[in-house]
């Protein structure tokens, strides 16, 4: 399992990510999340739903409510412009976080490497 801590700063991103290729609601959201994790990230209902609100604030979703297959009414959450821009934006940092602490990660595992 991943560490909500360290995942923190990413949840958007993730939501953004998944809501790129078509509309959807919290349930299947969070499924998606755990499912393409393989379970190592499993996202608390209360994370996702303050996502929607912070990211529904800033102008990055939209929520529409609509019948689901089973006639169940619910909320579903749409990209917008702005959040695809976010997204990409999001995107681009991960990129420059990533190589920032993979040569911490490296230099770490090369150091315990040369103590065998």
């Amino acid at each position: 399992m991943i560490s909500s801590d360290v995942i923190r700063g990413y949840n958007d991103t993730i939501i953004l990510c998944l809501l790129l290729d078509e509309d959807s609601y919290g349930y299947e959201i969070s499924k998606k999340i755990r499912n393409l994790s393989d379970e190592k990230y499993v996202i608390k209902e209360t994370t996702l739903y303050s996502a929607f609100s912070r990211m529904q604030k800033n102008g990055y979703i939209e929520s529409y409510s609509s019948d689901g297959e089973s006639g169940k009414r619910r909320s579903y959450y749409r990209i917008t412009d702005s959040g695809k821009k976010y997204y990409d934006e999001k995107c681009k940092e991960w990129t420059v976080t990533k190589e920032v602490i993979d040569k911490f990660v490296r230099e770490n595992l090369d150091t315990n490497e040369e103590g065998k």
